[in-house]
């Protein structure tokens, strides 16, 4: 399933940024002129185009066009840098065949976060808490990719992410294996069916069964989520999804994403069953009770200590060392400083590309880096988790709590 792709940067630095169609918005919205011809592939066209050209966020869109007249969908990934199987999802997906409407794919919506390999960018801005409703996106970034949503008028707007906990009903439980959506009771039935296709003919394992859930409330956090602005302010009906991020190897969250999406699509862009390569062309198993493995691929792995990508490398392993020494085990002072360090992280067969840093008790990465310092700021348990990602996208994690009094 999953394909050698080079990343957009690659590519630009092979190839030259002249290699790339760069035609404005406006153009590929229905004004294209009249030297720009797009490629005609299997009955459907074909355009690219880049925003914020120029810059180190220069990042390329896909549009496929059919014949047939069809809705707009907008499909995105790497909005975090770190979440690996959603933005190669994407990127697949820039390929797909459609029978009708129009699929837009920014399968590297956030490519300094990819380059880095971490969930924000060199600013630490979370790109997905830049897309304010009611009001302008908050970075020059979220300005751009928004003006693709709201020049292309997106009907469906899907958003491929990664989680490193399981979907309890509480954010802070993490939320992988899981897809929300707006409001609606189509759009609630869309995603309830994806779910269920998506673990009857992938999962091996009922632990990691998709679940389903809105959105949360304009006044509920997280806010600024691309997916709540373009159901709120375009009207689109909008998804969210999650894989879990640790265990699964890359090339089954891939997958998980690839069939989720086309299942999302069904009614939209296909006219018959999708024929992309991702969903079997007869059902595995007409007992939804009993499990059900793809033999084409090898079982859903749960152990972190398995191969991620199922190809080459082994999971790396995530270690927290504290000076002084076992902090985790002392009762602090509220200001003193305490140095955590993660070099005896290790990874087999690969190196590893980032150290996260979790320190407010959310998903946010609040510090990058193998070691870092931090200040206990008030008397009580401060939990803090090390997230550390290997070459092929493989991470893990680990997790102390400093107390002071």
């Amino acid at each position: 399933m999953r394909r050698d792709r080079l990343s957009r940067r690659t590519v630009l630095a092979l190839t030259g940024a002249c290699s790339l169609a760069t035609v404005g918005v406006g153009q590929l919205a229905g004004e294209t002129g009249d030297d720009e011809q797009p490629d005609v592939d299997d009955g459907v066209s074909r355009d690219t185009f880049v925003i914020r050209e120029g810059t180190d966020q220069a990042t390329t869109v896909y549009v496929t066009t059919a014949e047939a007249d069809g809705p707009t969908v907008v499909v995105l990934g790497g909005i975090h840098g770190n979440e690996v199987a959603g933005y190669v999802a994407a990127g697949e997906i820039a390929d797909w065949t459609i029978d009708a409407g129009t699929l837009v794919t920014i399968p590297e919506a956030n490519a300094v976060a990819i380059e880095r390999g971490t969930r924000t960018d060199d600013d630490g801005i979370d790109l997905n808490r830049q897309f304010p409703e009611s009001s302008e996106p908050r970075t020059d970034l979220a300005s751009a990719i928004w003006d693709v949503l709201s020049e292309f008028d997106a009907d469906v707007v899907v958003d491929l992410h990664e989680s490193i906990g399981i979907y309890a009903g509480d954010p802070i439980d993490g939320v992988g294996q899981a897809i929300f959506h707006s409001d609606g009771d189509a759009v609630a039935e869309t995603a309830d069916s994806a779910g269920t296709y998506a673990t009857k003919h992938y999962v091996d394992d009922m632990d990691l069964a998709f679940k389903t859930g809105s959105f949360s409330g304009p006044a509920t956090e997280p806010s600024g989520l691309l997916v709540h602005k373009a159901a709120r302010d375009l009207g689109a009906d909008s998804y969210l999804v999650e894989t879990l991020s640790r265990g699964p190897d890359l090339e089954t969250r891939v997958q998980w994403h690839l069939a989720i999406t086309e299942r999302l699509l069904a009614d939209d862009v296909f006219v018959d069953d999708p024929e992309n390569g991702d969903v079997p062309e007869q059902p595995v198993d007409d007992d939804p009770g009993e499990e059900v493995p793809d033999d084409d691929d090898d079982p859903v792995e749960t152990d972190p200590g398995d191969d991620d990508d199922g190809e080459t490398g082994v999971s790396p392993s995530a270690e927290i060392r504290t000076d002084p020494p076992n902090a985790d085990e002392l009762s602090l002072e509220s200001g003193q400083t305490v140095t955590l360090d993660a070099t005896c992280s290790t990874v087999t067969d690969g190196e590893i590309v980032s150290y996260d840093w979790q320190l407010n008790g959310d998903e946010t990465v609040d510090e990058t880096g193998d070691t870092i310092d931090v200040t206990i700021g008030a008397n009580g348990d401060h939990s803090i988790l090390l997230r550390v990602t290997g070459e092929e996208g493989a991470t893990d994690t680990a997790q102390i709590t400093l107390s002071a009094e």
